[in-house]
């Protein structure tokens, strides 16, 4: 006997991602790095985003020279196992690099490394051809997880095609390095403050989702880099709850209130 009754399908699983919120030090306020990514990603295609992506399964060798919290500590701050922290503090150093030139790793010794001259590698990590610990080792650098801080953890609708259990990572901007926007997934790169960037969306000037809103909202409360880096925070998931058929306007998490009344009027509403 046939039914026309819908079997309820499980919600897919999130894919582990790490996202980077690099800070440094502007002239009355703390700056952000900021993308917008380009039109054509399936996911946030448009967003202006921080950089970050999925976890890659090569993210999972422990075979590196670590320096700082160990994994078990972020595996407490983030609410997770330890071999899931790992991963995501290797993909937050990896997607720092490949998006934005920025490397989280030093020489043995501490001393800063050449981030410009090592392009090539910068090219070779991006298209897969190798993995961040394979990187490490060649070029004889300690992963700096003690740069990194957390920060967040927001998870995408369950009713979502594409979803991600997403960690996001605070950092300073290294001395003597600079972001830049040679990634083919960007438009546009820049440093804005993030007072300014909250304005640009109130203005219609770009499109934040919900997690880069709230984390934008959580440096501006901050006037310098150090006191962001020194704050102690309790990191809480976040799982907005979207209706099925709803689009962006139906989402509901903590803040929402104050997200829909600072959401301009005149930019178009992505459908999620």
């Amino acid at each position: 006997m046939s039914s026309n009754v819908d079997t309820p399908t499980a919600p897919p699983h999130p894919k582990a991602a790490a996202t980077v919120v690099l800070v440094r030090d502007g002239v009355d306020e703390v700056e952000v790095f900021l993308q917008r990514r380009v039109q054509q990603m399936a996911f946030a295609g448009g967003m202006t985003v921080f950089p970050g992506g999925g976890v890659d399964p090569r993210d999972a060798e422990i075979d590196i020279a670590w320096q700082g919290p160990e994994p078990s500590w972020w595996a407490e701050r983030f609410g997770t196992v330890e071999s899931n922290a790992r991963q995501l503090v290797c993909a937050a150093v990896r997607e720092t690099f490949e998006e934005c030139g920025v490397l989280l790793a030093s020489e043995p010794d501490g001393a800063s490394s050449d981030a410009t001259a090592l392009a090539p590698a910068r090219a070779a990590l991006e298209a897969r051809e190798f993995g961040l610990a394979e990187f490490l080792r060649e070029q004889n650098l300690v992963l700096r997880a003690d740069l990194l801080r957390p920060l967040a953890h927001w998870i995408t609708p369950e009713n979502e095609k594409r979803r991600y259990d997403t960690r996001f990572f605070l950092a300073a901007l290294p001395d003597g390095q600079e972001a830049d926007d040679r990634t083919s997934e960007v438009d546009e790169a820049y440093w804005r403050t993030a007072s300014g960037a909250l304005a640009d969306w109130s203005d219609g000037k770009c499109f934040l989702l919900p997690p880069t809103w709230s984390q934008l909202r959580s440096v501006a409360a901050y006037g310098t880099v150090a006191e962001l880096l020194a704050a102690e925070r309790t990191i809480e998931p976040v799982q907005p709850d979207l209706p099925p058929g709803g689009g962006i306007e139906t989402l509901s998490f903590g803040d929402a209130a104050e997200y829909f009344a600072s959401m301009p009027a005149t930019v178009p509403r992505p459908k999620l």
